[in-house]
């Protein structure tokens, strides 16, 4: 019995599993969105439930969102209260599920999807506080050069 090659093979695999997180432990095949965000913002906490309840798997990062936001290429002017990345994508904003199920199915070459500002009636921003009220906003695609089209328009 090799006691150094079993304690090898178990720190490999706690390693792989540390790495992997939580979802791969328990064989969740969900996608997984890494989300930025300040510790104390309720819409964000909204937002990372809307996702979950469409079957994201989420892993919260209560740090501020600035930096993942760079590190993403995600440009400023997009800019809003929280920051994501999901299968090589930035998500910026109050992104509906939906669109970002179609972009991983679409596969565009682009930086991600912004939601800029804070829209009322989108995901997170759609809770009793807001009542029934519901702004227009577009669903913007970024592409590399930071150009924008929109991926899709709620009215």
């Amino acid at each position: 019995m090799n006691h150094s090659h079993d304690r090898r093979r178990w720190l490999l695999c706690a390693v792989a599993l540390a790495v992997a997180g939580p979802a791969a432990a328990q064989g969740d095949s969900r996608p997984l969105v890494e989300v930025w965000k300040s510790p104390t913002c309720g819409c964000c906490k909204d937002w990372v439930a809307h996702l979950e309840a469409n079957g994201f798997g989420v892993r919260v990062h209560d740090e501020g969102n600035t930096n993942a936001r760079a590190a993403l290429r995600m440009p400023m002017k997009y800019g809003s209260c929280h920051t994501a990345k999901v299968g090589g994508y930035a998500i910026e904003g109050h992104v509906p599920a939906r669109e970002i199920k179609r972009l991983l199915r679409e596969r565009p070459a682009a930086i991600g999807l912004a939601v800029p500002g804070m829209p009322v009636g989108s995901p997170g921003m759609d809770g009793p506080d807001y009542g029934d009220r519901k702004d227009p906003y577009d669903v913007l695609l970024v592409q590399a050069e930071g150009k924008t089209s929109v991926y899709q328009s709620y009215r």
